[in-house]
């Protein structure tokens, strides 16, 4: 396990941050519509062999494939919301970096060491926030990735079961090493904040 360099904060105060506001997952539709777009990928892609196979146990076995594909899909959308909340609150946070004097010189890059707005992203791990399973460092990058959360006719089958964690894993890292080597992270015992989840 890597050795993990903290930024010194003078004094030993507590300092609140602004909160993290977890919205709700955006509007996906009506679950049957999501299922049905997901049977058209399902079709389009040839993803079932109908060999030797009956026609009521094909259509059975391109329902259940469907209805993974939605799960998978909805799974995306949660992990985009968080990824987009995150990005939000690391605004809100660099904005009150700012403005007290005490903070403010921690994010500058020509001081040695200085944090990287990915410190605030392992300030969210170490301070343990429940994320119900969603990977931070997976929906940061995603989020990186989309402006918008895309349809699901937008996605391939194979995005969708296999290269969503890695393709965002890549963009997350990609955006976390834009900082140079000095950076360092913000001990997690000299902050506080509250996670509220917002409905829409």
């Amino acid at each position: 396990m890597e050795e993990r360099r903290y930024i010194e904060i003078p004094g030993s105060q507590t300092h609140e941050l602004p909160p993290l506001l977890v919205r709700s997952a955006p509007e996906r539709g009506p679950l049957d519509e999501i299922v049905d777009k997901a049977a058209g990928i399902v079709e389009a892609e040839d993803m079932i062999s109908g060999v030797g196979v009956d026609g009521h146990t094909m259509e059975q076995r391109k329902l259940d494939l469907a209805i993974q594909l939605a799960e998978q899909y909805f799974r995306l959308v949660s992990h985009w919301t968080w990824g987009d909340s995150i990005l939000e609150w690391i605004r809100q946070c660099e904005i009150t970096f700012e403005s007290r004097e005490l903070l403010r010189n921690l994010l500058h890059p020509d001081l040695w060491p200085h944090a990287s707005r990915c410190s605030f992203v392992t300030l969210l791990e170490e301070k343990a926030v429940p994320t119900h399973g969603v990977h931070l460092e997976n929906a940061v990058g995603l989020r990186l990735t989309f402006r918008q959360p895309p349809p699901i006719d937008c996605f391939s089958n194979q995005y969708l079961f296999y290269l969503n964690g890695s393709i965002s894993t890549t963009a997350y890292e990609k955006w976390a090493n834009l900082s140079p080597d000095s950076t360092a992270l913000l001990p997690p015992e000299r902050f506080h904040f509250d996670v509220l989840d917002l409905e829409q």
